[in-house]
C-alpha cells in the first residue's frame, strides 16, 4: 500500500528548477533509497513531502492526507530527521526530548519511558543530562534520530541519518530502522552511500536535475540500465552522467 504518493509536483527557485514534474511512492513497510548527485532535488522533495516547502504544482498525499492542505496534521504523523540537525545545544537531551514530548502532547511519564527506551537503544542514557554543546556531530545525530521517532510515526523522512555516525551507532541505526519497517512504518531514506542504500533499501529512486530517472529494486534498476551484473555504483554513475571519472582524475592529478 502507497503511504507516500507524489504526483506531478514542480518546485523552482526563481530561475532554477529544483524538482520537475516528479512522481514518487514510499509503501508501508519499506524503506525507499532516494539517491542523486549534489543539488538533484532530493532535499527539496523530502522538504515538500513534509509540507515545509509549497510546490509551485502537483499533489502530494501522506496517509490519506493531502499535505498541501493540512501540512500540520501530516506533520504529526511522519518523523524528520535532516542532514544538518539544529538542536538547542545550551539544553540537555533530557530537556530538549522533554520540549518534543510537550510538542506532541504527550503525557510526562510517556514521553519519560520512550526517553529512556530510545535513548537506551541509542547507546546515550548516559548522556542525558549532559549539554548538548560539548556533543559531537554522531551525538547529535543520535538525539535527532530519537526526536524524529519520539512520537512512533509512520512515516519517517531521512536525509543522510548516518551522518556522524561510527560503525556500531550506524548498524545500531540500521537494525532500528528494520525493525520499524516489520512494524509497518514507511521510511523515505536518502544517502550518499550507496553501498549502504543497496544493503538496505527494498527499492531506489535515482534522481537528477529534478527528476525521478530510475526508481524500483536494486536489481530492477540495474536490469533497467542494461547492467545487471554490475554495482549500484556503476548503473548510478550511468544514470547521472558521471561514468567517466577517468577523466576527472587525470585532470586533478596532472
Amino acid at each position: 500500500m502507497d503511504v507516500v504518493r507524489v504526483k506531478s509536483v514542480n518546485k523552482s527557485f526563481g530561475p532554477v528548477k529544483a524538482v520537475s514534474n516528479l512522481n514518487l511512492t514510499v509503501k508501508t513497510g519499506e524503506i525507499m533509497g532516494l539517491l542523486g548527485p549534489n543539488g538533484s532535488g532530493k532535499t527539496t522533495t523530502m522538504k515538500i513531502i513534509l509540507g515545509i516547502l509549497k510546490p509551485d504544482s502537483g499533489f502530494v498525499d501522506v496517509c490519506g492526507i493531502n499535505v498541501l492542505e493540512k501540512p500540520v496534521e501530516a506533520r504529526k504523523i511522519m518523523g524528520y530527521v535532516p542532514e544538518t540537525p539544529h538542536l538547542y545545544e545550551y539544553l540537555t537531551p533530557a530537556e530538549y526530548l522533554d520540549f518534543v514530548s510537550a510538542a506532541y502532547n504527550i503525557k510526562p511519564d510517556v514521553g519519560k519511558q520512550r526517553i529512556n527506551e530510545l535513548l537506551q537503544a541509542l547507546e546515550m542514557k548516559e548522556h542525558l543530562n549532559k549539554l548538548m554543546s560539548g556533543f559531537s556531530q554522531g551525538m547529535k545525530q543520535k538525539i535527532a534520530i530519537t526526536a524524529a521517532l519520539f512520537h512512533k510515526p509512520r512515516v519517517l523522512i531521512l536525509d543522510e541519518p548516518l551522518n556522524g555516525l561510527d560503525p556500531r551507532s550506524a548498524r545500531i541505526v540500521k537494525d532500528i530502522l528494520h525493525r520499524l519497517t516489520s512494524e509497518g512504518v514507511a521510511i523515505l531514506f536518502s544517502t550518499h552511500v550507496l553501498e549502504i542504500a543497496e544493503a538496505i533499501c527494498h527499492r531506489v529512486a535515482i534522481m537528477d536535475k529534478g527528476s525521478v530517472l530510475a526508481e524500483g529494486s536494486v536489481k530492477e534498476i540495474k536490469s533497467l540500465a542494461g547492467l545487471p551484473g554490475s554495482s549500484l555504483e556503476e548503473v548510478f554513475l550511468k544514470l547521472t552522467g558521471g561514468e567517466d571519472t577517468a577523466k576527472i582524475v587525470e585532470a586533478l592529478t596532472l
